[in-house]
């Protein structure tokens, strides 16, 4: 199980960017279309507090914010005990 989830919509340039820095600092990430996913929507709304906008991002079950957060915690090498060997 990806131990970072990513609540996205199909049409936010933000969530892309989330998803290709994961991606290229190869940290596996489970993606929730909340766009499609009614029930990602409200799971996500309860752990982020009522957050609306995209993307979102929970690490071990913790919110850390959006794609701004995301950067900030990889600039101070937060995320490094998640990438994979």
């Amino acid at each position: 199980m990806a131990r970072v989830k990513i609540y996205s919509t199909g049409t936010c340039p933000l969530c892309d960017r989330a998803k290709k820095l994961l991606t290229k600092w190869k940290i596996p990430y489970e993606e929730v279309r909340v766009d499609r996913d009614r029930d990602g929507l409200r799971e996500m709304s309860e752990i982020t507090q009522g957050a609306r906008s995209v993307p979102q991002i929970v690490i071990d079950g913790k919110w850390i914010g959006s794609f701004t957060e995301l950067t900030e915690l990889h600039m101070e090498t937060g995320l490094d005990d998640l990438v994979e060997e």
